[in-house]
């Protein structure tokens, strides 16, 4: 069996989560907390981020890029009849485009910002970050993702789905992220109607219950997270 470290509230260990779950993959699932700059861990990957994952022949996958190639590669054509990466070059691009704009993008603006804020910060020892919130960086993250989820209902708007007319690595990168706001209570729902049909029927998926399950100790999610109709 394979090996996912992670962290629960971590978006690009989330979007590796639902990869597992669209293609069928069971792996035991490690938490890890990057900030305790953890020794074996960084034997793994020495840049020191989730994800990383290990395969049973002790491949060593670090990173949301590598890991989903990789899986298209290794498990599109075994697994599933659909793939989540196109096979069309340009519809590729525009699927890479996607994933990059959620990881990197959004990932600065929004999600990585609040999480560090509301969640990471209070495990972290001072010398290393940890404290009370910055409320000027929640209030800045809180009005970034306004245009992200007015960006996504233009996508959909033109598509049944982010990147065209399949899902795709695009649609599970953005609903990896906003579903870890979405735990923090911080995305607003009503910026834009499209964009919110379009995450329920991400958010209805198979692949998504082990999210909806999440729990951070101490934080109990907000009241609408694991509700399908809200």
């Amino acid at each position: 069996m394979a090996t996912l470290y992670h962290h629960p509230l971590c978006p690009h260990s989330r979007f590796v989560r639902l990869l597992l779950g669209e293609f069928g993959v069971d792996a035991e699932l490690i938490e890890e907390r990057v900030f305790e700059r953890r020794y074996d861990f960084l034997l793994l990957d020495p840049a020191g981020r989730t994800p990383v994952m290990v395969e049973e022949s002790g491949q060593v996958l670090p990173g949301t890029g590598i890991i989903a190639e990789y899986f298209d590669e290794t498990r599109s054509r075994t697994t599933t009849n659909q793939r989540l990466l196109p096979p069309d070059p340009a519809a590729r691009v525009e699927v890479r485009r996607l994933m990059s704009w959620f990881h990197d993008k959004f990932f600065a603006e929004v999600s990585e910002p609040l999480i560090t804020e509301k969640v990471y910060k209070r495990f972290m020892p001072q010398e290393r970050g940890g404290g009370p919130l910055d409320m000027d960086v929640v209030r800045a993250a809180r009005n970034n993702v306004r245009y992200h989820l007015r960006y996504i209902g233009f996508l959909v708007g033109k598509r049944k789905w982010l990147a065209g007319n399949e899902m795709s690595y695009a649609d599970l990168a953005a609903a990896a992220h906003l579903s870890s706001v979405d735990y923090l209570g911080d995305v607003p729902w009503g910026e834009d109607e499209a964009a919110k049909d379009w995450y329920v029927r991400l958010k209805s998926r198979p692949s998504f219950r082990p999210l909806l399950a999440d729990r951070t100790p101490g934080m109990a999610p907000s009241e609408i997270y694991a509700e399908l109709d809200f």
